[in-house]
C-alpha cells in the first residue's frame, strides 16, 4: 500500500478497526477514510454507494460486523444474518464498482464446522455443521468469503479474507449479556473484586478450550496480509495455542487480583467444544505473534478506563 493511498477502515471506532488505524498511523500512512455507524448505515445500499463515489478509497479494510457473545448470537438470530450481510454486500460490491485496488475481509473462526478436527485448517470450511448458537453470524461470514472468491474469479478484484481467532484488547465490549468470555470474565472478576463479592458465577463447565489473540496482534497481521498476499481462500489468524476457559478464568483472577471464589453454571451452554486455529498457512508467509496471553490481559486491565472507575451497574 502507497503511503498516500487513501485507506477506508469500515468500522474504525470497535476493537479490531481502531487496532488496525494504530497501525497503519504507526507505518506512516495518514489519508484515512472514516464514517461512525451514525453518520453512514453500511446497511443502507444508496448511501454505500454514495460514499464509495465520493471518497474513492485506494484500499478497504471491512472490519464493521454486528459482533456479540453466545447470548446475543443466540437471541438475536435475525439481526445477526441480516445485518452482517448487508454490511458486507454492500461494501464488497461498491469496491469492485469504484475500483478498490484491494480490500481485506475480516470473519471469525466461528466459520468452521462445530465438531471439525484441531487445529482448524483452512480446508475445514463447508465440511460439517455448525454451532447452532452462532450459525447465522457463521453463515454471513461463510457468505462473505465466497464472495471475496467470486469476485476475485468473475472480475479479477484483489479482495482476501482473514479469518482471526478470538481477540481482546482496546476498545473491546464489557457489556455482560453481549460480550465474548474474555472481557465478561474481566468485567466479572473486576466487579467483584470491587464490591467484596465472595464468589463469581461464570457460565458453562470451564472445559471448553479456546485461543486468544491481542487485537495488535491481529492488526500486525492484517497490515502484513494486505502487503504480501493476494490469493484467492482465506487464511487463519491466531496463536496456535489454546487454554481452558477455567484456566483463562483463574489467570484472569490473578490478573484482576480477586480472592474469591469462582463457581461455575454447568446449565448455561458451553458453546463448540474447541476453537484452535492452524496458523500454519499464516506462519509460512511469514508472520508469527508477539504478545502472550498473561501479559495482553495484564496490560488491557490496567489500561482500559472500564477498569479504572468504580463498578458499572
Amino acid at each position: 500500500m502507497e503511503k498516500e493511498a487513501r485507506i477506508y477502515i469500515a468500522g474504525h471506532r470497535g476493537m479490531v478497526g481502531s487496532a488496525i488505524y494504530r497501525k497503519l498511523k504507526a507505518e506512516g500512512y495518514t489519508n484515512f477514510i472514516f464514517r461512525t455507524s451514525q453518520e453512514l448505515d453500511l446497511r443502507d445500499t444508496l448511501a454505500v454507494q454514495d460514499f464509495f463515489a465520493a471518497e474513492k478509497p485506494d484500499y478497504v479494510f471491512l472490519a464493521a460486523a454486528k459482533v456479540g457473545g453466545i447470548q446475543a448470537n443466540n437471541v438475536y438470530r435475525a439481526d445477526f444474518i441480516y445485518d452482517n450481510l448487508m454490511i458486507q454486500n454492500n461494501v464488497i460490491h461498491q469496491s469492485y464498482l469504484h475500483g478498490v485496488k484491494k480490500l481485506l475481509f475480516l470473519g471469525s473462526s466461528c466459520i468452521y464446522p462445530k465438531l471439525a478436527p484441531q487445529p482448524l485448517k483452512e480446508e475445514y470450511l463447508l465440511t460439517g455443521e455448525l454451532e447452532p448458537t452462532n450459525e447465522p453470524y457463521a453463515i454471513a461470514k461463510i457468505a462473505g468469503i465466497k464472495m471475496c472468491d467470486a469476485y476475485r474469479s468473475q472480475y479479477g478484484c484483489n479482495f482476501i479474507s482473514v479469518m482471526p481467532t478470538n481477540l481482546y484488547g482496546p476498545n473491546d465490549n464489557y457489556d455482560l449479556n453481549n460480550s465474548h468470555v474474555l472481557p465478561a470474565l474481566l468485567r466479572k472478576m473486576h466487579e467483584a473484586k470491587i464490591s467484596n463479592q465472595p464468589t463469581v458465577e461464570v457460565w458453562g463447565s470451564g472445559t471448553p478450550k479456546r485461543e486468544f489473540l491481542h487485537a495488535d496482534d491481529l492488526a500486525d497481521a492484517c497490515y502484513y496480509l494486505m502487503q504480501n498476499y493476494n490469493e484467492p481462500g482465506l487464511v487463519n489468524i491466531g496463536t496456535g495455542e489454546d487454554v481452558s476457559i477455567k484456566e483463562l478464568a483463574e489467570l484472569i483472577q490473578r490478573v484482576v487480583g480477586y480472592e474469591g471464589k469462582i463457581v461455575w453454571d454447568a446449565t448455561k451452554p458451553d458453546g463448540t467444544p474447541r476453537k484452535l486455529m492452524d496458523v500454519s498457512k499464516l506462519a509460512a508467509w511469514g508472520w508469527r505473534y508477539t504478545t502472550n496471553l498473561e501479559t495482553g490481559i495484564r496490560k488491557v486491565y490496567e489500561t482500559e478506563s472500564v477498569f479504572q472507575a468504580e463498578p458499572i451497574s
